[in-house]
């Protein structure tokens, strides 16, 4: 009865961690935006769409995430088919500095939330919010951070910590970003990078330690993206230069 007993012990705690019910739990962060801009157009309709853009141009950066998302340094703002994140908690100031010090690019412009709608279903509000900016283009990015543990396939939204020793826990990061012109919805092209981390779960003893492993992931796919769109802007601003 006693080994009964402590097996018993043993389950309730554990589906207690799982379920976020104490203090060994990491609750995983929300999902990438589905952001299918095109979705609603038919093929003529994505033909339409042209460059309008001059040269220099004012961009405007937004990160979006998938409704209601949320993670332990940064919440989702709006409902529909994504959520907006205004917090940098992974991006520098620096970061956008390089950007602003590429060739042709007037000045890069933070989205706020005061200026979007709370209703987000496409681009509209996005390129609306922008435009109140005197913003020409939009570098729209999103983050989409899984983890599993061993073999498993799925991804998890709850991780119990120090549970599984010989556990190793994978946290995978992909930053996707597309550039669009704010007057047409054109867009101008996509860059994408994939981080990838591995860790012992019985390296994982608190949730700060596991939100490290995360951040650290996110930083590195962000500024291997961050990477490919420079290599991006330079086709891109060879082209309206081109056209002028």
């Amino acid at each position: 009865m006693t080994h009964l007993n402590q097996m018993f012990s043993f389950l309730f705690v554990f589906s207690l961690c799982l379920s976020g019910g104490c203090g060994q739990a990491y609750r995983t962060p929300g999902s990438r935006a589905d952001f299918d801009v095109l979705a609603d157009l038919d093929i003529q309709a994505v033909l339409e769409r042209k460059p309008a853009s001059p040269l220099p141009v004012n961009l405007v950066a937004v990160r979006i995430q998938g409704p209601g998302y949320y993670s332990y340094t940064a919440s989702g703002y709006g409902d529909g088919r994504f959520s907006v994140v205004t917090v940098r908690d992974v991006e520098t100031d620096e970061d956008f500095e390089r950007i602003q010090s590429l060739p042709d690019v007037s000045q890069i412009i933070p989205l706020s939330r005061l200026l979007l709608s709370p209703k987000l279903e496409s681009d509209r509000p996005l390129r609306q919010a922008a435009a109140a900016l005197h913003a020409d283009m939009l570098l729209i990015y999103t983050f989409g951070t899984d983890f599993t543990v061993g073999d498993a396939l799925k991804p998890l939204t709850v991780l119990s910590l120090g549970l599984s020793p010989n556990k190793q826990v994978r946290v995978t990061t992909t930053v996707s970003a597309i550039l669009m012109d704010v007057r047409t919805g054109y867009i101008y092209g996509s860059c994408e990078e994939t981080a990838t981390q591995r860790q012992l779960a019985s390296a994982w003893t608190s949730r700060d330690a596991v939100d490290s492993s995360r951040l650290k992931t996110e930083r590195q796919a962000f500024e291997g993206m961050l990477k490919g769109f420079e290599k991006l802007w330079v086709g891109v601003a060879s082209q309206l230069r081109n056209k002028q």
